[in-house]
């Protein structure tokens, strides 16, 4: 006779126990100020971890002032230990706590231009100034570095976000990036375990399944995370990913969820002792899937300590009260959650200290004198990020061609920026998206190419040159070249420039930006008497540096074989833009060199 299933009594939930489960979740709001909601996810359901975005955040003064307020909500609720209180803090173009206020924090590079120095000194320096400043604003948890290797060219979410595609380059930087955060006192965050470098599809949109083996896994994906859990110390958080992995898991569940990969393989093998977040249960991976209500029941199955949900009030009170009902009904054991309430309860005890430690005034005059540190060392950082890819000795500056045509013609500019699009959801804060008149969504960084032209502008000033153009240009715009000048203003300032500036982004998933260089090229040169370009052109590549094998390989193709400079900046940020107008003006020499395999 087969045994009949176990049947465990319903559990009456005690304010005790509610109070305990409140500390697994890391909840975001929305607004400058405290307001209902976030009082009654801190008052009600006792909610120990906060995520602030970019949406509640104008400058430091007013982050702590925000800050001290949710502590002091919680320290007035009853919460034994002040929260933790955390960002999305990457640098580059994932930077929820920088701002171009005076007193905002500072915006450094990413991952992928950090390793373009080659420098994990400079990394760690870098990361120990941003924490430096995230610690003046009350924060003390931040979700980075991102440990993800970048094996997938194609990657849509992850890209200039990684340190590279050599996990065991990645390992060090990681490794330096960490200790930077950890001795300013911010808990560090590896993400997204147990890898999300190796895939083509945005967990923000859809769940990406990664057809690897664990062996796989160990051999590339691991490598930075295992560095890092054996280090000393061991870094303080690890956040995972919503992916699939078919065939080590058995099936489609996401990692993120899944007992395999949270326990046995992080905790198990690995030996990961500290705090483990999710990833956010509202990316369309888990919201589409599971739902966001059960997937944070799933989540604290899986061996989760901490579960995250960003955006929207009715999601965090229905996964808490789905939480409250899985222990009601014997889903989730109370036993279960001891060992990860010392976890949690160490992460606080390490980085939110006590009452005292949480809750200061802003230090007017310490934030003065480290933003001012800050900004000579960013502006350094930038400069050493940018890349001549194919090396200096091709490389000559504008400022050098000026002298040399200075008896023969005037320098004349123009400079082509591509249309705005959204990138993914991590880069491109879905609040902050902008659209066009006619309803087409636009990526929100627009003022990044704009300050760029600003900028390249004074420099062609101060070269004394005879004229600069900005031209904005689009996917319909390519069509145009094959018509007459007349009909393209466009082109008839490109016939008279002497240099062009045209930069991509990410062009080499959106190809329009190549038909339009092609079509530019291809229409130069047919209206040159000699049939030879002889003016100079600078490709920028304003992203993941991708997009220029993407253009050799276009340009090869219809035989327009051309002596062309390319660059890299890595982000398209105004600080990164800036310094690829200094190295293309002969104000400082390129240093940096590609942290990832280009097929050139």
């Amino acid at each position: 006779m087969a045994a009949l299933p176990q049947v465990f009594p319903r559990v009456a939930l005690s304010e005790d126990l509610k109070r305990r489960i409140g500390q697994h979740f890391v909840l975001g709001f929305h607004g400058y100020e405290i307001d209902a909601n976030v009082t009654a996810l801190i008052r009600e359901y006792h909610v120990g971890n906060i995520i602030l975005m970019k949406r509640n955040v104008k400058d430091i003064p007013q982050l702590r002032k925000l800050i001290n307020s949710l502590q002091r909500l919680a320290r007035d609720a009853g919460h034994a230990r002040p929260l933790m209180i955390g960002m999305d803090q990457e640098n580059g173009l994932v930077s929820a706590f920088s701002t171009e206020a005076p007193n905002g924090g500072t915006l450094f590079p990413g991952a992928m231009a950090l390793a373009a120095t080659g420098s994990p000194e400079l990394v760690q320096t870098v990361y120990h100034a941003t924490a430096a400043e995230m610690k003046l604003a009350g924060l003390n948890w931040c979700y980075s570095p991102v440990a993800d290797v970048n094996s997938d060219a194609r990657n849509p979410v992850i890209g200039v976000r990684s340190f590279g595609d050599d996990p065991y380059n990645v390992s060090e930087f990681v490794r330096t990036a960490s200790r930077g955060l950890t001795l300013s006192g911010i808990a560090p965050t590896l993400k997204h375990f147990p890898g999300h470098g190796g895939t083509h599809v945005d967990s923000h949109l859809d769940l990406p399944k990664i057809p690897k083996s664990l062996d796989d896994l160990y051999s590339l994906e691991l490598v930075p995370f295992k560095a890092l859990i054996h280090a000393e110390p061991p870094v303080a958080s690890i956040m995972t990913a919503h992916i699939a992995l078919p065939f080590i898991i058995g099936s489609d569940e996401p990692a993120s969820l899944s007992h395999k990969i949270t326990t046995e393989v992080l905790r198990m093998q690995l030996g990961y002792s500290g705090a483990v977040v999710t990833d956010c249960l509202e990316m369309d991976a888990i919201a589409g899937t599971v739902g966001v209500e059960r997937g944070a029941v799933q989540a604290l199955q899986a061996g989760a300590d901490i579960v995250m949900i960003c955006h929207t009030f009715e999601k965090h009170v229905g996964a808490v009260k789905e939480v409250w009902k899985a222990f009601e009904n014997a889903e989730l054991m109370e036993d279960m959650l001891d060992a990860s309430d010392a976890r949690v309860d160490k992460l606080k005890e390490s980085f939110a200290g006590s009452w005292g430690d949480a809750i200061v005034e802003t230090n007017f005059e310490e934030l003065a004198t480290l933003k001012g540190q800050n900004q000579i060392l960013s502006l350094e950082a930038h400069n050493l990020a940018v890349t001549v890819v194919h090396g200096p000795s091709n490389f000559v500056p504008i400022s050098h061609l000026s002298r040399s045509r200075r008896l023969e013609t005037q320098t004349s500019i123009i400079l082509f920026t591509p249309a705005m699009e959204v990138l993914n959801r991590a880069i491109d804060d879905a609040e902050n998206i902008v659209r066009t008149s006619d309803g087409r969504v636009r990526n929100a960084a627009g003022p990044s190419y704009e300050a760029f032209a600003a900028y390249v502008s004074d420099k062609a000033d101060q070269l004394s040159a005879s004229s600069f153009h900005h031209e904005l240009y689009m996917a319909e715009d390519a069509p145009l070249l094959t018509a007459e000048a007349s009909s393209c203003p466009a082109l008839a300032l490109a016939h008279q420039a002497t240099t062009i500036i045209f930069a991509i982004r990410n062009a080499h998933h959106s190809a329009w930006q190549l038909d339009y260089f092609e079509a530019l090229i291809r229409h130069l040169q047919r209206n040159q008497a000699d049939g030879i370009l002889s003016r100079s052109v600078y490709v920028v590549s304003t992203y993941a540096p991708y997009d220029i094998p993407s253009l050799q390989t276009r340009l090869a193709s219809q035989d327009l074989q051309l002596e062309l400079a390319y660059l890299a900046s890595f982000d398209f940020t105004c600080s990164a833009l800036k310094a690829v107008a200094r190295v293309i003006f002969g104000d400082i020499e390129p240093q940096g060199k590609v942290p990832v395999s280009l097929a050139l």
